[in-house]
């Protein structure tokens, strides 16, 4: 009571404390001057209005311990609130020691835009949900005498559970080497940028990381126990290392059930992901290495073991490859391959004396050095090439044909067509594509005009813009899809049967087929009022038995965004919905379900709008987009479209500076302003079918540049071939539907639709990336970067959920079967026939559970938030996460205990002493033992000898051997004269060699003929004596003919 005491005293201080700070705001704001000082003024008093609603909700302190279903409330307890823990005040951490860089000054966080929490009253115990839902103490015991940098979880921390309660945690941990934080069963990690070697790919994931290992066995074993699939996810911003601990994760789930770093499977997964990561790694101004491609790793487990893995890449950045943006560089790959190229390959590449600066697609203002790893890395990929079985040199004419073709340039002729201006480069290219220079020029500067009937076109000169237009279209079409091939065929290594494949890169699934299951997956205006359970119902394909890892697009605001960039913040608010959903949406919804009332509402921000926004089918940004193309508009037509349609929208803004040809959306991360010049050319990602024409199996002599448009070929086949191509379009990238006329963002959201779907059926595990710092420095801990994250990412929400709501649900037979143990009589139960009673008794086994833990868990930390809470419903049983932590930590001490018993049992009865075993009597011998050496019996050799008429003084005689040999159908006698047809000795020094001729006397042993050599008879193999050549038949001249008999007369 002491205790509890000097808690309320504290805390009534520390709400005078600030109500005082609140009243001077509050004369302050009223008194301002400028706009400026109010606007400051507003966020300072709405910082301080949260902490004030925090304060005065733990003003009602409870008892310390919890109530007990049906007992009396104990004094100083209402009935209607549930029983809160005092708490102590938040104490910062130490400083870090010596031998770390000093932490810099904490400067105060940017205020929360609004209050998004609340406490609610617990109800009263309804007779069909079981107990009342009981609150108590915190989970582990001791966590009171732990600082913050010591505080794994986060629902355990001191004090008010605020935005700035949660950074400062996370600052002490960062500067205590403490890169990783739970939230209950979700984990935070913070990007240090400490890993200085090239840490994407596979082979460097060498990190020991306790947490992201806890992470894949539990992802593993959940698999294995309930074969349900499993899926981690990996979100944040871009810089946040995503990449990075995706790597580590699938690392260490290869050493879980893959066999470790030796097998062939590691090594060529390896392989395709060192590869992968050059051609889809460019630097930007928020990341030196971020990763455009967004990677789905699918590993097939069966029985703890891995059997299958596969990628899937979500390619998006196709433009960067021709038009890097503006402070940005190209792919990495490019700068690689010109520092690792020999004197010799550059020569066959036809790139002698260029530099990165002389091609115009990788030449930027922004340029620097080549990295001194650079060609390090480069003979690093052409090894993984290797071993992936790709040809190195096909790889690299296709990327030195994409670096030339940038620098064919053209300009008006006096005709008025396109003129190359750069024909060196030019024939180079097509000298590396396998195609004649002519016919190049031809695609690009010779276009047909649409047909409208079955008439062969005419081809006119196509404007220099055109030209260029389809040049980079090209450049584009060889890139990304080298970098498909490159996919299947790492996907194609070590491919068991298997019917469990979840994705297809491949799919024909349509856009416009699947429009309710593409609008309700996307997160439409229907998808925010769907539950969970919903979406499971609605879809139901073959997904058991896998992991994945999901390492998806973060949040990019660059200036300007174009549409790539607009997919990837979809992205973005898809996955944040995704959380939002199984999260707060499905805990809150089960709870109002089963009729259990909640002692906590988080006001969680719904993305839904936003997402409605941009991918709705009646309107949305992508779909007016998409009608824009189709009517060839223009990009200030677009925006005037998308205005004039979303007028009034709250997450539609106007760009500022206002321009006709930019809008800005407002998504869960911040407003990002969008310009429109490259969005509709950049959706069509069309390359003229006459430019595809000059690849035809018969015109071009480089089999993988025709093996690249393959599909495109054929369907150019059936209509004729090349001589009535012209005024068609292929897609430039590889499609996934199966309609020729889709576009990117449809392809774009036809495979999102597919992964969520995936997602949907598998048991998620988040990992929620944060980057300490804006500047990439290693071991700078930003707040205010931080608290922008973890304000967008929600994670105080989560942290307060995890902390006093019930984000856990188990099913009565499934929390009975896993925590009888801890009960003893849990088990049973009244049997009974109805569905209902059946429930009921088994409620009432997981409530006499329950009732038992939390009777014998450790008791309540001081200050601590995590409340330990559970409740009844209809079906379900509901938990608090301290809840959940009490049962698993005493159900493993249960486990525990009872190994330990069985090992002290089997010790015991290994080092009991046991009495010698008395020697058994011998028997009493009554015959002489038998006589081991065989004997030979007089009588029965005699009898033998009689019947066979044998004589016993002499041995029998060899039988004789045949004395001829047939050849030719002719039968020689022995002796012959036979050639000798190899080389042979014996030990007695009998040689023979190739061409002399010897006197076979006889045969000998098998396989073997007597031959006379000199006096000696030695025996010789027939395989050195060629046969014997029967004689020729004598041919006898015809009797002459008779003489003819006299004439009569």
């Amino acid at each position: 009571m002491a205790t509890l005491g000097l808690s309320k005293v504290f805390i009534l201080d520390k709400y005078f404390t600030e109500l005082q700070k609140f009243w001077e705001t509050e004369k302050k704001l009223q008194d301002a001057s400028s706009s400026n000082e109010a606007v400051h003024l507003q966020r300072r008093l709405l910082s301080l209005s949260s902490e004030l609603v925090t304060l005065r909700n733990h003003l009602h302190v409870g008892a310390a311990g919890g109530t007990a279903a049906g007992a009396a409330p104990t004094a100083g307890t209402s009935t209607g609130q549930p029983a809160v823990p005092p708490r102590a005040p938040h104490l910062l951490p130490p400083p870090p020691h010596a031998a770390q860089p000093p932490a810099p000054p904490l400067h105060p966080l940017p205020p929360p835009p609004e209050t998004r929490w609340r406490n609610v009253p617990a109800a009263p115990p309804q007779a069909s949900a079981g107990p009342t839902p009981t609150s108590g103490t915190s989970g582990p015991s001791g966590v009171s005498g732990l600082s913050a940098s010591d505080v794994e979880d986060l629902i355990h921390l001191r004090g008010p559970l605020t935005e700035d309660a949660v950074v400062r945690a996370l600052q002490a941990r960062f500067y205590h080497n403490k890169f990783y934080t739970m939230i209950g069963p979700i984990l935070i990690a913070v990007n240090p940028y400490t890993d200085t070697c090239n840490a994407l790919t596979l082979t460097a994931a060498r990190a020991h990381r306790p947490e992201l290992a806890r992470l894949v066995h539990d992802a593993v074993r959940h698999q294995a126990d309930s074969g349900y699939p499993q899926a981690i996810i990996l979100s944040g911003v871009s810089g946040s290392g995503k990449t990075y601990a995706s790597m580590v994760l699938l690392r260490r789930l290869f050493d879980v059930a893959g066999g470790g770093p030796e097998t062939d499977a590691f090594k060529h997964l390896a392989a395709a992901f060192t590869v992968l990561r050059a051609l889809g790694t460019a630097a930007t101004p928020a990341n030196a290495h971020s990763s455009r491609i967004g990677h789905f790793i699918e590993v097939q487990v069966t029985d703890g073991a891995l059997y299958r893995t596969k990628i899937h890449c979500y390619f998006l950045d196709q433009t960067r490859v021709v038009r890097p943006p503006a402070g940005e560089r190209n792919y990495h790959i490019f700068y690689q391959m010109l520092a690792g190229l020999t004197p010799d390959e550059r020569s066959q590449l036809h790139l002698e004396g260029y530099s990165a600066q002389d091609l115009r697609y990788l030449a930027s203002p922004h340029h620097r050095r080549a990295e001194p790893e650079d060609a390090a890395r480069f003979h690093a990929w052409k090894t993984c090439l290797v071993i992936l079985g790709i040809p190195f040199l096909d790889v690299v004419r296709v990327l030195a044909a994409v670096l030339l073709l940038g620098n064919v340039q053209f300009a008006e002729s006096a005709e008025g067509g396109a003129e190359p201006a750069g024909e060196a480069e030019l024939a180079a290219a097509a000298a590396l594509l396998g195609v004649a220079a002519p016919a190049l020029l031809r695609g690009l500067a010779m276009r047909a005009p649409p047909r409208t009937s079955s008439a062969r076109s005419v081809r006119v000169p196509a404007t220099p813009a055109a030209a260029s237009s389809a040049r980079d279209a090209l450049a584009k079409a060889l890139y990304c899809r080298t970098v498909a091939t490159i996919v299947r065929r790492a996907n194609s290594l070590k491919r068991l049967g298997s019917t469990l494949g979840t994705l297809s890169s491949d799919s024909t699934e349509s856009v416009h087929a699947q429009e309710a299951r593409r609008a309700s997956s996307a997160g439409g205006s229907r998808a925010g009022a769907r539950s969970m359970a919903a979406l499971n119902d609605a879809v139901r394909h073959a997904t058991d038995g896998f992991v994945g890892i999901l390492d998806m697009f973060g949040f990019e605001d660059a200036a300007p965004s174009r549409l790539e960039h607009l997919c990837v913040n979809l992205c973005a608010e898809t996955m944040q919905h995704f959380y939002n959903t199984h999260v707060f949406k499905s805990a809150a919804e089960s709870c109002r379900e089963e009729g259990v009332a909640c002692p906590l509402e988080v006001e969680y921000v719904d993305n839904v709008p936003c997402i409605d926004l941009v991918s709705s089918l009646r309107g949305g940004l992508l779909a007016a987009l998409d009608a824009e193309c189709a009517a060839r508009g223009t990009p200030e037509q677009y925006v005037v479209r998308i205005k004039t349609a979303h007028r009034g929208h709250p997450r539609l803004a106007e760009a500022r500076p206002p321009h006709p040809r930019r809008f800005a959306v407002r998504h869960y991360a911040g407003e990002v302003a969008y310009d429109t010049v490259d969005f509709l050319e950049a959706n069509r990602d069309a390359v003229p079918d006459d430019l595809l024409a000059a690849f035809e199996t018969g015109t071009c002599e480089f089999g993988f540049a025709t093996h690249l448009f393959g599909a495109e070929l054929k369907a150019m086949a059936a209509q004729g071939g090349a001589a009535n191509s012209g005024g068609g379009f292929f897609r430039a990238s590889p499609t996934v539907a199966a309609e020729a006329g889709s576009t990117l963002t449809q392809d774009f959201h036809t495979r999102l639709d597919n992964l969520l779907r995936t997602l949907v059926h598998a048991r998620p595990h988040f990992v929620r990336c944060l980057r300490a710092n804006s500047t990439e420095t290693p071991m700078l801990f930003e707040r205010t970067t931080v608290a922008r994250q973890v304000r967008a990412l929600q994670i105080l929400e989560t942290t307060q959920l995890m902390a006093s709501g019930y984000p856990h649900r188990m099913r009565f037979r499934a929390f009975s079967g896993r925590y009888r143990a801890l009960c003893r009589g849990a088990g049973g139960g009244a049997s009974a026939g109805a569905a209902g009673s059946v429930a009921g008794a088994e409620g009432e086994a997981c409530g006499r559970v329950l009732r038992a833990v939390q009777a014998a868990a450790a008791p309540p930390a001081p200050a601590s938030p995590a409340a330990v809470r559970w409740a009844l419903g209809k079906r379900h049983v509901f938990l608090s996460e301290g809840m959940r932590q009490v049962l698993e930590r005493m159900r493993r001490g249960r486990r525990e205990a009872a190994a330990a018993s069985i090992q002290r049992a089997w010790r015991r009865h290994r080092a009991r002493p046991r009495p010698a075993p008395r020697p058994r009597p011998a028997p009493i011998a009554r015959t002489p033992p038998p006589d081991p050496a065989d004997k030979c019996d007089p009588a029965l050799v005699k009898r033998t000898c009689s019947l066979f008429g044998l004589d016993l003084e002499r041995p029998p005689p060899l039988p004789p051997s045949r004395a001829y040999t047939v050849s030719g159908g002719v039968k020689l006698s022995y002796p012959q004269q036979r050639a000798v047809s190899a080389e042979w000795s014996d030990e007695g020094g009998a040689r023979l060699r190739p061409g002399d001729t010897v006197l076979v006397v006889g045969a000998a042993r098998r396989g073997h003929l007597a031959v006379q050599i000199g006096s000696r008879t030695v025996q010789v193999p027939h395989g050195v004596l060629s046969p014997p050549r029967a004689p020729a038949p004598r041919h006898h001249p015809p009797p002459p003919p008779a003489p003819a008999p006299p004439a009569l007369a």
